[in-house]
């Protein structure tokens, strides 16, 4: 009966397997005769999509029926295996439209867990790639792909030991690069498809070494989708990504469309920068009613915005949100954000790319966006999906003209709004008090003050943001602090310089600069010898020190000097007349540099002239050991500005070389390194026979009932002939004999303990 059971389940896995070929021959027909040009107009339906049925089973039971714009532009596309570059308003449904081709091209080119990492999907902030995750846990449920998220701020040998065996990874790209480079058992040669979302800021100079490591380590052979609602043109950054003819579907950079949601209403204020405290409480107390989410441009005045507030209790539910919180904090903000019905969320740009946040009435930008990209971001958190949404901004009088000239270039043209006077209320005195009565207060309003300041200088569009022009004082009485504390900033091209200067040139330039005569009125260089000497209390050095220098001790309140037979080093002169001329220049060198040129014989030269030393070539003439070449043969090769250029280009094309033969070096070892840490782990295992604990992986999908059939078939073919262990009790009928061993359950109760005492006292 049991091998008919086992060839009954051979036939099933049989006919299944080819039930499965025909289902992908059949996908891969379909989408061969898939024209998106003609057939992606006429379709909404993701059923009219050429996908897989348990995708479209995912789909439906997340309730993801119907199509998006941007959705039906590129998936089309996707399938056929081009690169896209897709661009498409804020909360126009990216994530699907990169998700459903990922899931696509993994399901056709039949990946398995064996085959290693497969997709990657890079997003520049930890909350946006939980977002994706979640996203791609609900559709792809009856998926058999196994999928990791890796971000900063948890555990990197907790995901070291499981990353390797995923197939679909998705994570923030600092994280993603440290297990590429150290990670073991990381293969991405059977890479399929890399998705950048959020591309524009994925490939700024914030995350450029990380995604420039990333893309070394992936094979050119792979499919590339970039999706933002703002996307890069830089050709630079195309070629880095090795783009194959990409498809630019959406919103291009050069035509007037707006990125911003068309239910979206735009306004913009224009106030002077004390009052913006005064006019966010304001607003905040006339909309206790509504969800609000404040932008401000750096953490500090985040910090002081919220500690300020909710001493002051508005009557709404308050929350913060920057980069520096710990990676639960932020989760567990996001979703309370997410669920509340009323609050008021004050955050930084970390929640302006991505982040979906249900049903936002208003999104305040008490600071003014750098460019009209972060703009159409930050407005982008609300009306979302057709939803209706309102975006205020706060612009200086020094900033408005600028900014809605860069905005309305963008077609962005948000309506002014004038507030009533009697609408405004001011919270001045009381942060006053506050700041008065709390030092923590305090330090965290000049620390908000400072930040600011900062923030506003080191942006590069000077005509929208001048430093020179903000009300120091104002701005530090609206922060409630008695006055604007001292700012010293550091940077400029002139500090660059000396941050990358080596620390021997830079001691030099220090020496060079100090290193000059007393009677010039210069300060002279001071060495560790003149300190010493210079020392006021003198008291501290010893005895023999204070003799030489001629210092005498007073002992009891008498000037005498000391006498001590046994002190050698005492010198004592009498009636000598010294004449300077004739005693020897016994003074220390001035620096530590002339004191090494003092004591050395080959520097020493430099006092004594050129060297004399000669040198013979091959004819047995003698010329100097350092000849200069002469004035007209320099003349011959050219001017001195067309020298330099060609010496530079040739050591320019040296070092380039060199560059690459570096890289093809380190590539080499970095490899040879994984693979013998590999190899170790390997024999690791093979000599470690004990059971492995359980892991937990997130698996898309049921297991695989097949092979764990196959393996119990196998199983059955062959009673299992082990012998019993010593703790086994014999079940033989003629083994009779009393081991001495009892077998007893674990007592649950009071009552099972008693008996089991009196059982074992008995025997």
């Amino acid at each position: 009966m049991a091998k008919k059971d086992k060839g009954k389940r051979k036939l099933d896995r049989k006919a299944k397997k080819v039930q499965e070929e025909e289902e992908l021959q059949s996908l891969e027909k379909r989408i061969q005769e898939f024209d998106p040009a003609v057939d992606g107009a006429s379709i909404s339906d993701f059923a009219n999509l050429p996908i897989s049925k348990a995708t479209l089973q995912g789909l439906k039971e997340a309730n993801f029926v119907t199509m998006t714009d941007i959705q039906k532009k590129t998936i089309c596309v996707s399938l056929k295996g081009d690169d896209v570059m897709g661009t498409a308003k804020t909360g126009s449904g990216k994530t699907l439209a990169f998700l459903v081709p990922v899931i696509e091209a993994l399901t056709r080119a039949q990946i398995t867990e064996f085959d290693g990492l497969a997709a990657l999907v890079i997003s520049p902030t930890r909350e946006l790639a939980v977002q994706i995750f979640e996203v791609l846990t609900k559709i792809g449920k009856y998926n058999s792909f196994s999928a990791g998220l890796v971000t900063g701020g948890k555990e990197v040998q907790f995901e070291k030991e499981r990353v390797a065996r995923m197939n679909i990874l998705v994570g923030t790209p600092g994280r993603i690069s440290q297990h590429l480079n150290e990670t073991v058992g990381m293969d991405t040669s059977n890479l399929q498809v890399l998705v950048l979302d959020e591309a524009d800021r994925c490939l700024d100079m914030g995350f450029k070494k990380q995604i420039d490591s990333i893309v070394g380590h992936l094979p050119p052979t792979r499919q590339t989708l970039l999706f933002s609602a703002t996307q890069s043109d830089n050709v630079s950054d195309l070629a880095r990504l090795s783009l194959t003819n990409p498809k630019r579907i959406g919103v291009s950079a050069d035509n007037s469309v707006s990125a911003t949601p068309e239910s979206l209403e735009q306004f913009y204020v224009r106030i002077p920068l004390g009052e913006k405290l005064d006019m966010l409480w304001s607003f905040i107390k006339s909309h206790l009613k509504a969800k609000i989410l404040v932008f401000f441009s750096s953490l500090k005045q985040v910090q002081y915005a919220y500690e300020s507030f909710r001493t002051l209790q508005p009557g709404i539910s308050l929350l913060k949100l920057y980069g520096r919180h710990k990676q639960v904090t932020r989760l567990e903000t996001t979703t309370k954000f997410s669920h509340a019905q009323y609050a008021c969320l004050f955050a930084t740009d970390i929640v302006a790319r991505g982040l979906d946040f249900p049903a936002i009435d208003w999104v305040i930008q008490v600071d003014c966006p750098e460019d009209p990209a972060t703009y159409v971001h930050r407005a982008g958190r609300c009306a979302r999906f057709g939803r209706p949404g309102k975006s205020l901004l706060m612009l200086l009088p020094s900033e408005e003209e600028a900014m809605l000239t860069r905005l309305k270039a963008n077609g962005i043209e948000p309506k002014f709004m004038n507030i009533k006077q009697k609408n405004k209320k001011t919270i001045r005195p009381q942060l006053q008090s506050l700041c008065f009565k709390d030092p923590k207060m305090k330090n965290l309003g000049q620390r908000a003050f400072i930040s600011y300041y900062r923030s506003i200088y080191v942006q590069k569009d000077k005509e929208v943001f001048k430093v020179d022009e903000l009300p120091a004082e104002k701005y530090a009485a609206s922060l409630g602090l008695p006055g604007a504390p001292k700012i010293k900033i550091k940077g400029g091209e002139a500090s660059k310089e000396r941050k990358n200067m080596s620390k021997a040139l830079l001691n030099l330039e220090k020496a060079n600069a100090e290193g000059e005569d007393a009677d010039n009125g210069q300060k002279k260089v001071r060495t560790k010898y003149d300190r010493m000497f210079e020392r006021q209390n003198q008291t501290v050095l010893s005895e023999q020190y204070l003799n030489m220098t001629g210092t005498k001790i007073r002992k009891n309140g008498d000037d005498e000097e000391e006498d001590d037979e046994d002190d050698f080093m005492k010198v004592k002169r009498k009636d000598h007349e010294i004449v300077d001329e004739e005693l020897p220049d016994l003074t220390l060198p001035a620096s530590k540099r002339a004191a090494k040129k003092a004591l050395s014989k080959k520097l020493s030269l430099a006092n004594h002239g050129l060297p004399t030393k000669l040198k013979f070539d091959d004819d047995g003439e003698a010329h100097p050991l350092y000849e200069l070449e002469d004035e007209e043969s320099f003349k011959s090769k050219g001017d001195a500005a067309t020298q330099k250029e060609q010496y530079v280009e040739k050591e320019t094309m040296a070092m380039n070389e060199a560059d690459v033969e570096d890289k093809e070096t380190a590539r080499a070892k970095r490899q040879e390194k994984k693979r013998k840490r590999k190899e170790a782990e390997r024999r690791l295992r093979d000599e470690d026979d004990s059971e492995d604990d359980e892991e937990t992986i997130v698996t898309l999908g049921t297991a695989d009932l097949d092979r764990d059939l196959e393996s119990s078939d196998e199983s059955d073919d062959e009673p299992s002939q082990k012998k019993p262990k010593w703790f086994h009790k014999s079940n033989r009928a003629d083994d009779n004999e009393d081991d001495g061993i009892v077998e007893l359950d674990e007592p649950q109760t009071l009552e099972d303990l008693e008996a089991l005492t009196s059982r074992l006292i008995n025997n």
